[in-house]
């Protein structure tokens, strides 16, 4: 049987990945293991799973399901068919006011906390990837985190589960009858399951080893404790799937216990002369109630002693120093007040290099986080090209903590690790180790097993403690598993997967693996190839921000296929090299909106938009970049031949129909496909406008945009608007004469043209130098995107550019709104609610604040979309590639248009176009939202 024909007959193509620049983007996730699966497939629901199922049994090939792929042991990859659930299962549904939530497995954790949020409750798991992770992953790999320590994880907080077994069954525990059901359907793993669960309760060690294990983090095998915990076949195996790593089925739905989200939060970094003195805390601290116990050893606080605002000692600590980061949460002030003068008179008897200094402060408590979260990245951040950052996570009982970690340490001198360091979960014993690793030879890969099988005897033989916490077995554990639970305990796990699945096509060699070299086979490679990524650790927390992640790449997947490229290129192998080359121009070149909203999230700070530019850059000749240039001085030429264009193509459809252009522009676009596609939400350019007050106070810098692409709606233009509330609040504003023809040069640099943007942006900083007398009047901006583009180039000027835009003072119109405008203003008639697009570049000038506290003057309710982002649009890439802005707003625009609002704002014209044309709803400049309240 031909699998990609089977894929093609339940599949439509747009949810079947078979191109070669596809395959290869889903080839590795966030840890250090890499298979090129044979296609990638989207299904949106249960009967697509189940013909999956049936498909793969018949053909053979393996089947794995990857969420987030923000796996750090290699589980959601595969050279067979990867089901990619991330982009169809997002639903999740709030019940009993907030004490349960359903969710859907490509959901991710912190957007459930988003629907929960005003419940003022959480779910139990929080990892550090939450924000980044989907509850696909969470629940198969029983994450936990900082604070829910073994009580609140995934398996601990689970009430109700719905799930598919290999055969098709589907079996959901909030059912009654499903039961009866499983018994029924399921004769043989009923019996397994009950005659495994008498052989572990009739095994005094075995049952003992258990609850001992799981007295600590433990993600090492199946989750045993099912066997223990609970009675009836169908709870036993409804808890077998949590930690399962997609290896026994598939979760469809799951539904969690949630916890209060305690409002009131203080905490401290404790630093101690030494590990023993800190380990030694441990246990004081957690009976004292603290929630959080972070334990950072000497390298670890080393390793961001660069980060700014750090007290004048971090960078002196004593060479053995270790700290714990303790933070209290109470569900009001007076109980956080107890806690805390209980933890200072704990904290005045132990051995501090200094006092103990808890804050509320949340901006400090914040910046306490920063620092700790901060040390996996910072290491990743300066390893050597073309290694890989391994992170791995172990535990102890927490009163051999200290000797373990000292041993741990010492490991890492023998083998070399010179930049390893060591922070984790010190109240529950757990522990994270990053150490920076190349594996591309032999004798590397040799000196990595060679550690780790050390390792393993370290954790297990000499301490009792887990080889896994909290990410999952993975394939760097598997080969391991049996030394962990002894042979007893393995053979039952042998039995069940081969009961489940006996052919051993989901995942395999994920948690079962005979193979003893697993860990150290389809290793991934890091090749070196751009400077301004190779520092990327793949970890994947860019990729929800992405617009274009549910239509081609996203960031990490961009880095990813041109690390391959690179592969391909040292080997030789030219065919497959110009194949997928040419298959990345329009994945990874073309559909690149370059908004740097990858950076926000990145513990490496990259700007994968930034690599896009370049690269767009080297692609063109001299002859393209004369062109831009040319165009670049000449601008006042081309925004007037665009104000025409553009006022042609309204009158053409005012004479043959509202759609002539649109359907124009189609028909050369299916011969020239650079040809931007019409949109009706152009409008007729808005008239030229100047103003000179008699006292001016600002400049007013109105973006080309703006100028040439209409009058939001027919309301007016936003030019006039901004001059209305201005003279309103008593504010001079200055609208040059001379505005025509400047720009910031976005329009040039997003596509690779640098020269052109910095013959423009010279230019404009010398007008702004005239406008603003020297810097004496500050600027505003009305489109946010050339605010932020103004402002990040600042760093990249020359003399005397740069001199003279170090002395002007540029702001966005939301922050003009909103200080320097509605304090002065009356509000006469609020909106009763309004929805708000924050769009990316508010989102990197944080300026989301700003413009929630403008619309809340202007609106009793005022509503963010949970998925708000970039649009997608990017200046142009929604006339080229509309595909792009409609995915990019598909999420957001669901939850606006559920909502009957007075008004739609945001601050970008592009923005406000694009989600006006997939919505039907009229977005509009929020300087329309300010003008109305005040009539």
């Amino acid at each position: 049987m031909d699998i990609l024909s089977a894929l093609a007959d339940i599949f439509p193509s747009k949810r079947l990945k078979t191109s070669l620049v596809e395959r290869i983007a889903f080839a590795g996730d966030a840890g250090f293991y890499q298979m090129i699966p044979e296609a990638v497939v989207q299904p949106e629901n249960e009967h697509e799973i189940g013909e999956l199922f049936r498909l793969s049994q018949q053909t053979g090939v393996p089947l794995v399901f990857r969420a987030a792929g923000t796996s750090l042991s290699g589980q959601s990859i595969t050279n067979g068919i990867l089901v990619d659930i991330g982009k169809h299962w997002q639903k999740a549904e709030v019940l009993d006011e907030g004490k349960t939530v359903q969710v859907q497995p490509g959901i991710i954790g912190s957007r459930v906390n988003q629907h929960l949020q005003k419940f003022g409750r959480k779910i139990g798991p929080d990892p550090a990837s939450i924000n980044a992770a989907m509850m696909g992953g969470i629940l198969s790999n029983n994450a936990s985190g900082m604070c829910c320590g073994v009580t609140y994880n995934s398996y601990h907080t689970l009430k109700t589960i719905r799930f598919m077994l290999p055969n098709g069954n589907v079996y959901d525990t909030a059912n009654p009858e499903h039961y009866e059901k499983f018994e029924k359907q399921e004769p043989e793993l009923f019996a397994g399951l009950t005659q495994w669960r008498q052989t572990i309760t009739g095994n005094q060690e075995v049952y003992e080893n258990i609850r001992s294990k799981y007295r600590m983090k433990n993600t090492v095998g199946y989750s045993l404790n099912a066997f223990v915990d609970y009675e009836h076949p169908l709870d036993i195996m409804a808890h077998l799937m949590i930690g399962a790593e997609g290896t026994l089925g598939f979760i469809s739905s799951a539904t969690l216990q949630t916890l209060p989200d305690l409002p009131f939060k203080a905490a401290a970094i404790l630093y101690f002369p030494g590990i023993y003195e800190a380990c030694s805390a441990i246990e004081q601290l957690k009976h004292s109630g603290a929630e959080a116990l972070e334990l950072m050893d000497r390298s670890a606080l080393r390793s961001v002693d660069q980060l700014p605002g750090l007290p004048e000692f971090f960078r002196e600590l004593p060479a053995g120093a270790a700290a714990l980061l303790c933070e209290y949460q109470a569900e009001n002030r007076y109980t956080l007040d107890q806690l805390l003068e209980q933890a200072m008179d704990l904290c005045n008897g132990l051995p501090l290099l200094y006092k103990a200094d808890f804050t509320i402060n949340e901006a400090i408590r914040q910046f306490f986080w920063k620092i700790r979260k901060g040390m996996f990245p910072s290491v990743g951040a300066v390893r050597q090209r073309g290694s890989t950052v391994i992170l791995e996570d172990i535990a102890f009982p927490v009163p051999k903590l200290a000797d373990a970690v000292i041993d741990l340490q010492r490991l890492f001198v023998e083998f070399g690790y010179n930049n390893a360091i060591i922070f984790g979960h010190a109240k529950e014993g757990n522990i994270h180790f990053v150490v920076t690793q190349l594996l591309n030879s032999d004798a590397e890969i040799a000196r990595y097993d060679s550690f780790m099988r050390k390792v393993v005897a370290l954790v297990l033989e000499k301490y009792g403690g887990t080889l896994k916490a909290e990410h999952g077995t993975g394939r760097n554990m598997a080969p391991f598993v049996e030394a962990e639970w002894g042979g007893v305990a393995y053979r039952i796990m042998q039995h069940l997967k081969a009961t489940v699945d006996p052919m051993n096509l989901l995942n395999p060699g994920v948690i079962i693996n005979a193979d003893k070299e697993a860990h150290i086979k389809n290793l991934k490679q890091m090749p070196e190839v751009e400077s301004e990524v190779d520092k990327c650790i793949e970890c994947g927390f860019c990729e929800h921000h992405c617009p274009s992640k549910d239509v081609t790449l996203t960031p990490r997947q961009r880095i990813q296929v041109r690390r391959h490229l690179k592969q391909m290129q040292t080997a030789g192998d030219t065919g497959s090299y110009k194949k997928l080359l040419f298959e990345y121009q329009y994945a990874g070149l073309d559909t690149c909106a370059t908004d740097g909203l990858c950076q926000v999230d990145c513990p490496v700070s990259i700007n994968t938009g930034d690599l896009v530019k370049r690269l767009r850059h080297e692609q063109h000749g001299s002859t393209a970049n004369g062109i831009a240039n040319f165009v670049a001085r000449n601008f006042g030429k081309a925004e007037w031949m665009v104000r025409f264009a553009v006022g042609t193509g309204i009158t053409m459809n005012r004479v043959f129909g509202n759609r002539f252009m649109e359907k124009v522009t189609d028909v050369i676009r299916s011969v020239m496909p650079s040809m931007p596609r019409w949109w009706n939400e152009l409008e007729m350019p808005p008239p030229k406008i100047s103003h000179l007050p008699a006292n001016p106070s600002v400049v007013y810098l109105s973006a080309c945009i703006q100028r040439m692409m209409g009058n939001n709606g027919g309301n007016g233009s936003v030019q006039q608007a901004m001059l209305d509330v201005s003279r309103k609040a008593g504010v001079g504003l200055l609208i040059p004469a001379e505005m025509a023809g400047h720009c910031c040069g976005q329009a040039f640099s997003s596509k690779g043209y640098f020269e052109a943007a910095a013959i423009r942006q010279r230019a404009l900083i010398d007008a702004l130098w005239e406008w603003t007398d020297q810097g004496k009047f500050p600027v505003v901006c009305d489109f946010t995107s050339c605010t932020y583009t103004l402002l990040k180039a600042g760093a990249t000027l020359e003399e005397p550019y740069r001199s003279r835009f170090a002395k002007l003072n540029i702001m966005d119109s939301i922050r003009f709104l909103q200080e320097l405008v509605l304090p002065k203003i009356e509000v006469v008639s609020k909106k009763e609610k309004v929805v708000l697009h924050p769009g990316c570049a508010a989102t990197k000038l944080q300026l989301i604040n700003d413009m929630k506290q403008i619309a809340a003057c202007c609106a009793d309710e005022v509503i963010i979309p949970k998925d708000a982002g970039c649009c997608g649009m990017a200046g142009d890439r929604g006339f080229l590639f509309p595909e792009l802005t409609e995915s990019a707003t598909l999420l957001e625009l669901a939850e606006a248009n559920a909502v009957d609002a007075d008004g739609y704002y945001g601050s970008a014209k592009t923005c406000e176009m694009a989600l006006t044309h997939f919505s039907g709803k009229p977005y509009k400049h929020i300087v329309f939202l300010v003008k109305d309240i005040i009539k």
